[in-house]
């Protein structure tokens, strides 16, 4: 079989082709990336060489670069990882989101469809549902309506849009998943566990929006893998499947159990204003993976949280070459 992977060498991307080289030792793996600021061929250092993946450099909103490399390739299964994700950015750059998002999705969904791809698999976000308030008991599933609050957010659901579209217009074999907060190495600094780790590291001073109470749920990024290789395999055709893990944190406490791994006490916390639309709960119901896929989550959140910090911490001059990017 054979994979294209775009986005491959960002943070979760990355992990998965790691992930699916080792599990599928002869199948065949592409990544398409543009190597922006939030990815790294650092991620991928030790599967360049591997004569089962190949790196192709290239926008997924290039028509003639993505029809060409589906032509060249004919690809059994197209996982879409690429995307801009971070949400202050979205509001400094809304243009960039929506050409990348969801013109880049449409693109490559055009490219499956012409070539006939066995699968296309959407990689989404559970900030799609919007949020929930701190009292509610609630969790979102898969029949919840959409309700996005931000640029990001909204540019995700009218991705996922585009591929159903596909799905009951075209005949496409489309699934789709949306996971909450991802953590593992190769994140990029902008993301709170290795922005807390270098800042506390340095002896910066670390910020913390609003009162620091907005909960999010930690999904380590192998168990999310392990998810998304699922689904694409066995997943049924058409299909939302909700990914989480039931770490649900606010972020205030997050930031204290790094700082207590790093076994800091005289950190400076910075309280700041809330983010525009700064959603103040997340929470996803995955029955259905669970149930339909057998999917479960296999790491120790304590365990495996201490793992990815102490692996930021022994790698603060990556962080640093990142951010100079």
């Amino acid at each position: 079989m054979k994979y294209l992977i775009t986005g491959g060498a960002g943070f979760i991307g990355s992990n998965f082709i790691k992930y699916m080289l080792d599990k599928y030792p002869n199948d065949y793996f592409v990544c398409l990336d543009l190597l922006t600021y939030a990815s790294s061929l650092e991620s991928l250092e030790e599967v360049m060489d591997n004569p089962n993946f190949k790196f192709v450099l290239g926008d997924i909103c290039d028509k003639d670069l993505v029809d060409n490399l589906f032509e060249s390739e004919q690809f059994d299964y197209v996982i879409n990882f690429a995307a801009e994700s971070h949400v202050d950015r979205s509001y400094i750059y809304p243009d960039l989101f929506y050409k990348t998002n969801v013109e880049g999705t449409k693109t490559l969904l055009e490219a499956a469809h012409k070539y006939g791809v066995l699968r296309f698999h959407q990689v989404s976000t559970d900030e799609v549902y919007g949020t929930l308030s701190l009292e509610e008991e609630k969790s979102f599933t898969e029949l919840s309506e959409t309700n996005p609050t931000t640029v990001y957010s909204k540019s995700k659901e009218l991705a996922d849009k585009c591929v159903l579209d596909y799905f009951i217009n075209k005949n496409l074999n489309v699934t789709i998943s949306r996971c909450t907060n991802n953590y593992g190495i190769y994140q990029h600094p902008e993301k709170l566990i290795p922005r807390v780790v270098k800042m506390a590291s340095l002896g910066e001073d670390i910020t913390v929006y609003g009162n620091g109470l907005n909960v999010r749920d930690w999904l380590y990024v192998v168990d999310h893998c392990r998810a998304i290789d699922l689904i694409i395999h066995k997943g049924n055709s058409g299909e939302i499947y909700n990914i989480a893990a039931k770490n649900e944190l606010p972020n205030i406490y997050m930031i204290n159990k790094i700082l207590k791994h790093l076994n800091l006490d005289n950190v400076t916390l910075t309280y700041t204003n809330f983010r525009p639309n700064d959603d103040i709960r997340y929470s996803l119901n995955c029955d259905k993976i669970k149930q339909e896929l057998g999917w479960n989550v296999e790491s120790d959140f304590e365990e495996s949280l201490e793992e990815v910090i102490n692996w930021y911490k022994n790698h603060l001059d990556w962080i640093e070459r990142i951010l100079d990017k």
